[in-house]
């Protein structure tokens, strides 16, 4: 019996670990530590992430012109309240300089309601993360590193994606 519940321990473990079928994930082995992460709400009040250390956050990075953002904001917004993943903060930060009123609108016909808007003005995040493109989702750990990143659009439903994550819950 105890044979039984150490193999199905490892093999659990071992599963929710692997995303390698999501391509578009970086994993880093040495984690990223980063000064300075500021960015910008509605009302030009600077956010800093050390303010969330304890939290798992995922900093993502869209444009209102971008396709592949917009199909990937409605799993975002849904992974923001997934009862499996308490200790998230979703950041969704606006890298293009677009009026508030322009991204409201966007937030508004995707129905985006679980996470509000960003600002990374004028475009420094988009430099400290050396981004390549849009959308880039990057992960930061309760330490405030960064353990991994997602280049281009994934489906943040998927339930693999929400198994790995969970481990850095």
């Amino acid at each position: 019996m105890r044979f039984l519940i150490l193999f199905i321990f490892l093999t659990t473990n071992v599963f929710a670990n692997d995303v390698s079928e999501i391509k578009n994930i970086v994993i880093h082995k040495d984690l990223k530590v980063y000064d300075n992460v500021n960015f910008l709400d509605k009302n030009d009040k600077e956010i800093n992430i050390k303010e969330f250390n304890g939290n798992l956050l995922l900093l993502n990075f869209w444009a209102t012109w971008c396709e592949p953002c917009k199909e990937e904001m409605p799993s975002l917004d849904r992974l923001q309240i997934n009862e499996n993943l308490s200790n998230l903060k979703i950041f969704a930060i606006n890298i293009s300089q677009e009026s508030e009123k322009k991204v409201d609108n966007f937030f508004k016909d995707l129905n985006i309601k679980n996470f509000d808007p960003y600002f990374d003005a004028p475009t420094t995040l988009a430099k400290t993360f050396s981004l390549r493109g849009v959308p880039t989702s990057i992960l930061i750990d309760k330490d405030g590193k960064e353990f991994a990143r997602i280049i281009g659009s994934i489906d943040f439903s998927d339930k693999v994606f929400i198994n790995w994550l969970k481990t850095y819950n």
